[in-house]
């Protein structure tokens, strides 16, 4: 995996680029407890490409933290 610059994004791009990176480490912590993982550190580069999205959205709300309970509820409503 590439390391990608996120600064220039939007914050919708951004949110959705952000579930789209947590279904993927779902699948990959799921689909690897049946089986023998191939890459076994690819879980560690999606979680630090989320806390990468995270960063740059809550720098970008400026003082107003981004919790996992706020998307969580704006997904849903919408």
């Amino acid at each position: 995996m590439k390391k990608i610059n996120y600064t220039g994004k939007s914050k919708q791009d951004l949110v959705k680029v952000l579930g789209e990176k947590r279904e993927t480490l779902r699948k990959l912590r799921f689909g690897a407890s049946g089986s023998k993982s191939r890459n076994v550190k690819e879980p560690k580069l999606v979680k630090k490409d989320i806390a990468r999205i995270m960063t740059e959205l809550n720098s970008s709300t400026g003082s107003t933290l981004l919790t996992t309970s706020t998307l969580t509820t704006s997904k849903s409503n919408g």
